[in-house]
């Protein structure tokens, strides 16, 4: 695998790297202090086109390719997660799957309006009582004779519910398991689609988070995705591999961020009269959060080749989300640990890079899940 960079890629992550600096990595703090939702970098985003970077350029995205998707990501992540939970919802389980699923009527419907940030998406996937086994979802999609659907149900903790101007439904339109879940494009605006926002939560506290609730929410037959019933898991699963590449190239630039930070931090402040960095046990532990950094972006840039390359990516993308999330806690816990007393207060950044590096080992599939997929796929044997 040739890890090296085109022109064209470096491109954007200098652009993109820039752009985090000046805008998104600023408020960072204040936001997440206040739970405020990160309004300056969504007009940004819009602003400068980054928000359609993966969409099509023939439906008026960037056509950005996955390396320089994950690169975008990663540079997010560095910045700021909430913003990056922005992103990589709208483009890579929603945009994506559109892309990769939907007719092309469809596509000329939604994907235009995504590109420009017109319209965001999210992922109407996890139920309160199903997230790690959605093939046994409840929210249901009944058939009417004209051909319509009625939808009924719930989905929980579902990043842009309250923005979005459209969410991939996953309801169940014929019997138990898999087989019977279908994917929907469903307008948010639809009479009888409620979103309730979530607060409270440890970290991403000024992401949008949401429950969505669905009474009798009439669609029209253009809105099953594909225009197939009974494809939803397999549409949710592929949505998840991209989610997973996305989630690791996330982690990774948390990961680099709570780096950067505690290298500064530690020498800048001094004990026992020198500098903190200048300790060995400190010096452990930055050196074992770089490693750990860099196995982070390599796994995560194998699975942006892989999908380059038009292979299964879908192990790939496991690892890398399994280990660049767990990477992320330690080296979120391990910049906490080099501030000392100040990484426990929210004067600093520290502690904000550990709440925000926790949920990523449990959604998108939980830390266990991965481990299950990638023992299955070594083994043949499943878990489950």
């Amino acid at each position: 695998m040739d890890m090296s960079l085109s022109p064209d890629q470096e491109d954007v992550r200098k652009a993109v790297r820039a752009w985090v600096d000046d805008v998104v990595a600023p408020p960072a703090l204040e936001n997440d202090r206040k739970e405020r939702f990160p309004q300056e970098a969504l007009d940004g985003l819009r602003e400068t086109g980054f928000i359609g970077l993966s969409i099509p350029e023939q439906y008026g995205g960037g056509g950005g390719d996955p390396m320089s998707y994950v690169l975008f990501i990663e540079e997010l992540g560095r910045g700021d997660a909430n913003v990056r939970s922005i992103v990589s919802v709208h483009l890579g389980l929603v945009a994506g799957s559109i892309e990769r699923w939907g007719t092309e009527a469809q596509k000329q419907q939604w994907l235009p309006s995504m590109a420009t940030g017109a319209v965001l998406g999210c992922f109407g996937l996890t139920e309160p009582d199903y997230g790690s086994n959605p093939a046994d979802l409840q929210a249901s999609a009944v058939k009417q004779s004209d051909g319509s659907y009625v939808l009924n149900g719930s989905k929980i903790f579902i990043t842009n519910g309250t923005i979005a101007g459209v969410t991939l439904f996953m309801a169940r339109t014929g019997g138990p398991g898999a087989r019977g879940v279908s994917a929907f494009l469903v307008p948010n605006a639809c009479p009888g689609f409620e979103a309730r926002p979530i607060h409270g939560k440890l970290g991403l506290r000024s992401c949008d988070t949401a429950e969505l609730v669905l009474r009798d929410v009439r669609v029209g037959p253009e809105a099953l995705l594909g225009g197939q019933e009974g494809t939803g898991i397999r549409v949710a699963l592929t949505a998840l591999n991209d989610g997973r590449m996305s989630l690791g190239a996330s982690c990774t630039g948390l990961a680099q961020a709570a780096l950067d930070t505690m290298v500064s931090y530690t020498k800048e402040r001094h004990q026992f009269g020198k500098p903190v960095a200048a300790h060995q046990l400190v010096q452990a532990l930055i050196a074992d959060t770089a490693v750990e950094v860099d196995c982070a972006r390599l796994l995560t840039y194998r699975v942006a080749d892989l999908k380059t390359r038009g292979e299964d990516y879908a192990l790939a993308a496991s690892k890398a989300k399994y280990y660049a999330s767990e990477a992320s806690v330690r080296a979120a816990n391990a910049c906490v640990q080099a501030h000392g007393g100040y990484g426990y207060i929210d004067e600093y950044a520290a502690g904000k890079y550990l709440r925000d590096a926790r949920v990523t080992t449990l959604y998108e599939g939980t830390s266990q899940i991965q481990q299950l997929i990638i023992g299955r796929a070594l083994t043949g044997l499943s878990a489950f």
